[in-house]
């Protein structure tokens, strides 16, 4: 097999990687806006600004990723043959999964964030604690 077949598989690897990335992204934006709103309730500029700073970290990290294990042979277990075309798209679904098990990786860490911060806004909101308002006297 030649290798302009290789760079074909990685032209897919990029497009398919580029639009999950794109994809996850945005419903990330979209969803992840509700959660911000409510942890920074009173400063609706401040959430945006979160929520745009997380958006730019995800797309280094993820398109980033997806650059490093672009070689065929990036670990160790790949066995595959990149000289066939089933070797090749052995590599392709590999590299694809990887690609998509480190993007739920980074999706629940996100989720784990969000749960975080709003845990935090809501302590900071709590009333405070009452003090006793009678003495019980203990039982002979």
């Amino acid at each position: 097999m030649s290798h302009s077949f290789l760079i074909e598989i990685y032209a897919v690897y990029g497009a398919i990687s580029l639009t999950l990335t794109i994809w996850l992204a945005r419903v990330l934006f979209r969803n992840g806006a509700v959660f911000l709103e409510d942890v920074f309730a009173d400063n609706p500029r401040m959430a945006e600004a979160v929520n745009r700073l997380l958006v730019v970290g995800f797309y280094l990290l993820n398109l980033g990723y997806a650059c490093v294990i672009m070689r065929a042979n990036v670990w160790p277990w790949t066995t595959s043959d990149t000289s066939t075309a089933v070797g090749c798209v052995e590599v392709l679904a590999l590299k694809l999964g990887m690609l998509l098990l480190s993007l739920c990786g980074i999706h629940f860490c996100n989720l784990y964030l969000f749960h975080r911060i709003r845990q935090r806004s809501r302590l900071a909101t709590l009333p405070p604690p009452v003090a006793p308002q009678m003495k019980v006297a203990p039982c002979a």
